[in-house]
């Protein structure tokens, strides 16, 4: 798999600790609400693992920037590693891009990030460029509404999709049933998926099964693997 994206979000939730920043998506302006910064005042996230190890990218504080801590990301990653490898990922609420460039770094092939907010696109493309990561990999921002996207993004299917949406938008289930319906996934993929720990994991496909699972006082986040 080959284009990607790290993000930010509003929409109330608690806070976590600042470490990378996540995304600014937001169907109807809502996103994430996590620690309050001026809206567009610079900030940072950093890839800790692979290729750009290390590296810092510029990103677009919003309003309710929501972080996410290096240490989720690490035992994300650490869950994909024998998935990661020249796989097709796609980053559907992308904010930042930290996630599809996270397997980007990780030498992943391909990476189709979804961005609605046009600021945080515009970045997303602009760090893509920064990483010349279209040298090493493909990897395509796609700035408008998720669920829109996901009817005809790719003839392919995808080894590694990250959903992560704002909380409190009712996006889990729609976007879940978009994958299995528009086919984006095949036996054999693996759906990050994170939600706020008050919701209800709506009902997977009976051939979708949960094979890693964690949870926090704010989040829940698992691992999904299609049979």
């Amino acid at each position: 798999m080959i284009p990607l994206s790290a993000t930010m979000k509003r929409v109330s939730r608690p806070t976590r600790a600042p470490s990378s920043a996540k995304k600014p998506y937001s169907p109807q302006k809502g996103k994430k609400s996590g620690k309050t910064q001026s809206t567009n005042s610079p900030g940072q996230i950093r890839i800790i693992g692979g290729q750009w190890r290390g590296r810092k990218l510029p990103v677009l504080n919003a309003e309710g920037l929501r972080p996410t801590t290096d240490r989720n990301k690490e035992t994300l990653f650490n869950w994909l590693m024998p998935y990661i490898n020249d796989a097709r990922c796609l980053d559907v609420f992308a904010g930042s891009g930290g996630l599809g460039l996270e397997a980007l770094s990780r030498y992943a092939a391909h990476c189709d990030f979804i961005e609605l907010d046009k600021q945080a696109a515009s970045q997303l493309k602009s760090n893509l460029t920064l990483l010349k990561a279209n040298e090493l990999a493909s990897a395509t921002v796609h700035q408008a509404d998720a669920l829109g996207i996901l009817k005809g993004i790719s003839q392919a299917p995808y080894d590694i999709v990250f959903v992560d949406p704002p909380f409190a938008k009712s996006l889990v289930a729609p976007t879940l049933a978009a994958l299995e319906d528009n086919k984006l996934v095949h036996s054999g993929s693996v759906v990050y998926l994170e939600h706020e720990s008050a919701l209800t994991t709506p009902a997977l496909p009976a051939h979708w099964q949960i094979i890693k699972d964690k949870q926090t006082s704010a989040l829940r986040y698992m691992l999904i693997e299609v049979c």
